[in-house]
């Protein structure tokens, strides 16, 4: 059981070509979540359209350990259509890194996100990424981030999400600025199914956070939207790579697998 005082929920918004994809896998790589041997570019984008486009679609969530805390990276697609996707991770965080490209600056969808994140009361730690570029002028852009959004110029990180250059200061960040969950073990346990996917062999799959009390495998759970009642076959954790857990604690994100065969029984 992890101390809910460790874990940090956080998703990544940016406009669409900012670098979210190039900074989720460079945070897996430092963090060791997948071997330098395995990895890939956008390695959390699973669709082939996202890795032919370059763009990330459907959101994905992995647990990650950065210096005795645990990081649960809710990816979050960027592009315009689909702001209702990011709205459901979100409501899984506790905070956003907001990613801006130090070569452009602040994009209409950056903003769009950026204030969804404000309405879910959420912490905001900004970077601007690409400092590598010769085209890069973060000092603009970090006054123009200060002057829209009013988050203080000197507390903007630099980073080069292609390089890894940063990123390990943005992990600290995260860690020190992003608030716990607050989260109660003792109460009735509650859950959030932020999204669904079906798999033909195993039914629907459910990306959950666990807000109060512990999901267990084989327990009773109750789908409030749909008004269904199923036993959980399994839970687990994506580290990327999904691993079967015998519980989730407050605060904690996974997946849950409770033979349900129709996506529309597990509704966001």
């Amino acid at each position: 059981m992890i101390d809910p005082r460790r874990i940090r929920n956080f998703s990544i918004i940016s406009h669409v070509d900012h670098g979210k994809s190039t900074l989720s896998d460079r945070i897996l790589e430092l963090t060791g979540a997948v071997e330098a041997r395995d990895m890939r570019e956008q390695y959390l984008d699973s669709m082939d359209i996202e890795r032919e486009r370059g763009i990330t679609i459907k959101a994905q969530n992995v647990r990650v350990h950065w210096k005795d805390h645990v990081l649960h990276l809710i990816d979050t697609p960027g592009h315009v259509d689909f702001g209702y996707e990011v709205s459901r991770s979100l409501a899984a965080c506790e905070g956003v890194v907001l990613l801006v490209d130090a070569s452009q600056g602040i994009e209409a969808q950056t903003l769009a996100n950026c204030y969804l994140a404000l309405e879910h009361d959420l912490e905001i730690v900004a970077a601007l990424n690409k400092i590598d570029l010769p085209a890069a002028d973060p000092e603009r852009y970090a006054g123009e981030i200060e002057a829209v959004l009013g988050l203080p110029a000197d507390e903007i990180l630099r980073i080069s999400a292609k390089t890894g250059d940063g990123v390990d200061l943005l992990l600290d960040e995260v860690v020190r600025r992003i608030p716990a969950p607050k989260a109660d073990r003792e109460a009735p346990t509650r859950a959030l199914v932020f999204d669904s996917y079906y798999d033909q062999y195993r039914g629907v799959v459910s990306a959950v956070r666990v807000v109060d009390g512990v999901l267990r495998a084989h327990g009773k759970i109750r789908f409030f939207q749909a008004g269904t009642t199923h036993e959980v076959e399994e839970i687990g954790v994506r580290t990327p790579v999904p691993q079967p857990v015998d519980e989730l604690g407050p605060g904690e994100v996974g997946y849950l697998i409770a033979g349900v065969r129709n996506v529309g029984e597990a509704r966001v």
